[in-house]
């Protein structure tokens, strides 16, 4: 009997020591990369990743509400700030004028910066599948990396996602973007190189629908040089997608390069006016561009900025949180 007691001593000991490990161990998540799930950006909880990207915007405004500068001089100076920092030269007049006889400039200001992030609403919000998703924007600025980054989030957040390679014209997109969906660990539909892209689309949701996938993300040719034939090939896009999911595209991402300054500004006024764009995603935000665009996309296009993305890792896409850009901009 004592034999059989000291066996289950044991044995309980065992089980106990393999529940607190599992414990001790931080979640998992299956896939090619093994990673965690990046959260969004919140004030208050945990580092700020916005405080390292927007380091250069924010050596910018240095010294400029030091107490005892001549009022004139004063705004002039925040004017030039603001429009360095990448805000644009209409907005950069309306912040200025706004907060010119504020007593406390700098609260004023960011007030004021606040009240134009909010005005558009910057949830990224994924309805009854299939959801579609149409991404946008020229070559170069990140929008195959974004469509990869995007599909590993929304499959760690539990969501089935496919993708559909339709920038069928840059040499390599395709595979580029098979190789991202290989990280991801989603399906990718493509054709051939120079196929037509709304082929691809129609194939794409189409097998989401028969499959009952939750999200589709379909990329689209970058190309600028006719605004004409961008607008068409769109077009037809949207509309075979249309035709599968009633409604469709829910949503049309638009990818821009942080760093471009006001070339990004110009490429959102193009793509607004041809693609019906619904949000932003502001790429390369890794201490190397200014960052003010933001509030120039939300002022001048009423275009919300929906993730960031804040480096080179595939969690480094983050949503974009107005009270956390504020507080990296314009620390209190």
């Amino acid at each position: 009997m004592s034999g059989l007691i000291l066996v289950c001593i044991i044995v309980g000991f065992v089980v106990l020591y393999i529940v607190y490990r599992n414990a001790m161990q931080p979640p998992r998540i299956s896939g090619p990369l093994d990673a965690v799930s990046a959260p969004p950006v919140v004030v208050g909880r945990g580092p700020n990743p916005l405080l390292a990207a927007l380091s250069r915007t924010r050596d910018i405004f240095a010294g400029l509400f030091d107490r005892g500068r001549e009022t004139r001089e004063a705004l002039e100076a925040l004017e030039e700030a603001l429009v360095r920092a990448d805000v644009g030269a209409k907005t950069s007049a309306s912040l200025a004028a706004e907060v010119a006889d504020a007593a406390d400039r700098k609260a004023a200001l960011r007030a004021a910066i606040r009240s134009r992030l909010d005005k558009v609403d910057s949830r990224l919000v994924i309805g009854p599948g299939p959801h579609v998703i149409l991404v946008v924007g020229v070559n170069g600025s990140g929008k195959t990396t974004t469509i990869g980054k995007l599909a590993w989030r929304l499959k760690a957040g539990g969501k089935s996602v496919i993708l559909g390679a339709g920038d069928t014209f840059r040499a390599g997109a395709i595979e580029q973007l098979k190789v991202w969906g290989e990280r991801a660990g989603v399906e990718v539909i493509a054709g051939e190189e120079g196929s037509d892209p709304a082929a691809v689309a129609h194939q794409t949701v189409e097998s989401a629908k028969a499959r009952e996938i939750d999200v589709v993300l379909c990329d689209t040719a970058g190309r600028l040089q006719a605004q004409k034939g961008l607008m068409d090939e769109l077009g037809k896009v949207r509309r075979v997608i249309g035709k599968i999911v009633p409604g469709a595209p829910h949503e049309v991402l638009l990818v821009l390069d942080a760093t471009m300054g006001q070339n990004a500004l110009s490429q959102a006024r193009i793509f607004k006016d041809v693609a019906g764009v619904t949000g932003v995603v502001l790429t390369k935000l890794d201490g190397t561009a200014k960052g003010g665009v933001v509030i120039a996309i939300a002022e001048e296009f009423g275009l919300p900025v929906k993730l960031v993305g804040v480096g080179e890792k595939i969690d480094d896409l983050r949503d974009f949180d107005a009270a956390a850009f504020v507080d990296a901009l314009l620390p209190e």
